[in-house]
């Protein structure tokens, strides 16, 4: 199995080679969004579960005047978010290098359970995430690149940070699987392509 590594200074980048693009590697779609709402926060504007997905575009506006004007996503205090990744899945990388990104933005630092699966039924936690953009080494779990997850839920740690306002809780921008694969695509023809920053 050949493992590709790109090291950049200031950028996470996927080597671009069959199977994989930088943009394939980001969540795809929505599979389930539960916010926990109280006194009517987040508000309607932080409430679209679609800006989780695709790459990262926070413009650095946390308080946005309508849902279309919003870049992410507020999970509110408590609140989860499951995502799929549809043409590529998370896996191992067999060291101790992060394999999983998740892009938490805003001033408020708002940790964030994290969960995979490769079925959405049976779920492993691989921690939590303290804020900002953060990773995750699934390989800390006894994961390796034999295993494969395509679903990632997100929960807001209600005991962390702020506890109500307009954009209460987690606020997600992105999810990308740093280490991964083409699906469908055998995986012992491409390998597992490794971004690293």
């Amino acid at each position: 199995m050949r493992v590709a590594t790109v090291a950049l200074l200031l950028t996470v980048s996927l080597l671009i080679t069959p199977g994989v693009s930088r943009a394939d590697s980001y969540a795809d779609a929505v599979v389930a969004f539960s916010p926990v709402i109280q006194a009517g926060q987040p508000t309607d504007p932080h409430l679209e579960p679609g800006n989780a997905v695709a790459a990262p575009d926070y413009d650095g506006v946390t308080n946005c005047p309508s849902t279309e004007a919003c870049t992410f996503v507020s999970l509110g205090d408590g609140g989860s978010i499951t995502l799929q990744f549809v043409d590529n899945a998370l896996t191992g990388s067999d060291n101790d290098d992060p394999d999983l990104w998740i892009y938490e933005i805003g001033p408020d630092v708002e940790d964030t359970f994290v969960e995979i699966s490769s079925d959405n039924t049976t779920w492993h936690a691989v921690g939590k995430v303290f804020g900002s953009t953060s990773t995750v080494d699934i390989d800390a779990y006894g994961f390796t690149t034999a295993d494969m997850f395509t679903y990632i839920r997100l929960t807001d740690d209600g005991n962390e940070g702020g506890q109500s306002g307009n954009t209460v809780g987690a606020d997600i921008d992105a999810v990308e699987a740093l280490t991964t694969i083409p699906v469908p695509a055998e995986t012992s023809s491409w390998g597992v392509i490794k971004a690293r920053y």
